[in-house]
C-alpha cells in the first residue's frame, strides 16, 4: 500500500534540521561580517589562489628645474602571501543505542549544534594564526597606551585613506577594565566584542590571541575568502543543504548497515587581510600592578602584614611623633595619593593622620592600572 499524501518521513525531519544548522551558521557569519565591517566576499573559482600584497618603493624628490627629466618614483607590488583555501570535511555519527538511551536531541541534535561551534571555532584559530603573520608593531605601557600607539600606527599606515580600525585582543589583558566599565558588550561568531572602545575602534575578546598581544587591522582590509558548496558541480552532486551564501553544507543520513545517524558537514572558509603590512601587532609591555607596586614603601609604618602587592588590607603601628606618613614607589610615572579623611598628597609627600580616624587609604595609579590599599593605623608610644 502506497504511503498516505502529505507524510512526513524521517528524510523530511532530516532536512529541517540540516536547514536550522546552515541557518545558524549563516547567521553568525552575517553578524561577523557586520561587525568586521567586511563589504569584500570572494568566492573561489576553480584552479585560482588568492595572493596578499604589499607595495614598496621610493618617491624622488619633486624639486625639478624647469625642462628637466622628471626622475621615475619607482613602485613594486609584491605577493607576500598566497592563501590557499581547501574543502574541509567533518562527520560524526550517533548509534541507535545512543538515540534509545538519550533521545535523538541529545543524542543528534545537541551534538550537531556542538559540531558547528568547534567548525566556527577552527575558523577563528585560523584567523588569529594569520593575524600573527602582519608586518606592522607597536607597543605601549599598559592596555590603553599600547591600543593608542596600535592605533596611531594604522592611522600611519593607512594615511592615505579613512579608515576604521578593529582590534583582537585577549580577554585576560581586559578583564579588569571591564569589570568596572559601563560598556555594551555583543557577540558575533563566538566571540564577544565592544565598538568604539576607548573612542579608537571595535574590540574582539577572545583567548586564541596571545595575552599581552594586539592584532589590529582596518575594517576594509579584512577580506573573506570561500569555497561555495551550492550551484556547482560539487552541490549538484551530493546534494548538501547550505544557505544562500553557500558558506556551509550539511547531510544528515541513516546508515543501516551500521544503525547510526551521521552528519557530513563541509566548509571552506578564511578570513585574512589583503595587506600584510596592514595588520598592526600590538604589544602590551610589563608595566601592570604587579611590575609597578613592587617597590610600594609605607613610611614611619610598621605593615602587618608585610607589603605585598597582591595584599590590599594591612594593620600599622606608628611611633612618629608627628602622625605623618609618606608613600613611595621605585617607578617615578607611578602616581600615588595618601588619604586620610579629606587630605590628598602627592608622590613622596607626607601626609597626616588623625588619631582616632585610624584608617588611611594610599591608591598607586599608573595609566589605567589602579590599586588601593587599606591600612588601619595605631599608635605605638614605645
Amino acid at each position: 500500500m502506497a504511503a498516505e499524501t502529505n507524510l512526513i518521513k524521517t528524510a523530511d525531519l532530516a532536512r529541517v534540521r540540516e536547514i536550522d544548522f546552515t541557518l545558524m551558521f549563516s547567521d553568525s557569519v552575517k553578524k561577523l561580517e557586520e561587525a568586521l565591517g567586511i563589504t569584500r566576499k570572494i568566492p573561489k573559482q576553480a584552479g585560482s589562489i588568492l595572493k596578499a600584497y604589499k607595495a614598496t618603493g621610493t618617491l624622488q624628490n619633486g624639486a625639478v628645474a624647469e625642462g628637466d627629466v622628471i626622475p621615475l618614483s619607482k613602485y613594486e607590488v609584491e605577493a607576500v602571501n598566497t592563501t590557499e583555501i581547501t574543502l574541509r570535511k567533518w562527520r560524526k555519527a550517533t548509534s541507535a543505542e545512543a538515540i534509545i538511551e538519550r533521545g535523538y536531541d541529545q543524542a543528534v541534535s545537541m551534538t550537531t549544534a556542538r559540531m558547528l561551534k568547534d567548525v566556527q571555532k577552527t575558523i577563528r584559530s585560523d584567523f588569529f594564526t594569520f593575524l600573527a603573520t602582519g608586518t606592522g608593531t607597536a607597543t605601549g605601557v599598559g592596555l590603553q597606551a599600547a591600543l593608542a600607539q596600535t592605533w596611531g600606527q594604522l592611522q600611519k599606515l593607512f594615511e592615505d585613506d579613512e579608515v576604521e580600525a578593529v582590534y583582537f585582543l585577549n580577554p585576560l589583558d581586559v578583564a579588569d577594565y571591564l569589570a568596572t566599565a559601563q560598556i555594551s558588550m555583543q557577540s558575533a561568531f563566538g566571540m564577544s566584542y565592544v565598538e568604539d572602545f576607548l573612542g579608537l575602534g571595535t574590540v574582539f575578546f577572545n583567548s586564541s590571541v596571545p595575552k599581552g598581544t594586539i592584532y589590529a587591522t582596518a575594517k576594509d582590509n579584512i577580506v573573506l575568502y570561500y569555497v561555495p558548496v551550492t550551484g556547482n558541480e560539487f552541490g549538484d552532486t551530493f546534494q548538501m543543504t547550505a544557505d544562500e551564501t553557500g558558506y556551509i553544507g550539511i547531510h544528515e543520513y541513516v546508515d543501516y548497515t551500521r544503525m547510526t545517524a551521521e552528519d557530513t558537514v563541509v566548509n571552506g572558509m578564511a578570513l585574512f587581510a589583503e595587506r600584510l603590512d596592514g595588520i598592526v601587532k600590538g604589544t602590551i609591555t610589563a608595566g601592570g600592578l604587579s611590575a609597578r607596586l613592587s617597590g610600594l614603601t609605607i613610611g614611619a609604618l610598621t605593615l602587618d602584614p608585610t607589603f605585598d602587592g597582591n595584599v590590599t588590607e594591612y594593620t600599622a603601628t606608628t611611633t612618629n611623633a608627628t602622625n605623618t606618613i609618606t608613600a613611595t614607589a621605585e617607578d617615578d610615572d607611578a602616581e600615588i595619593t595618601i588619604l586620610n579623611g579629606e587630605t590628598p598628597v602627592t608622590n613622596g609627600s607626607a601626609a597626616t593622620w588623625v588619631e582616632g580616624a585610624n584608617t588611611v587609604k594610599i591608591t598607586v595609579k599608573n595609566g589605567d592600572a589602579q590599586k588601593v590599599y587599606t591600612v588601619t593605623v595605631t599608635k605605638n608610644s614605645a
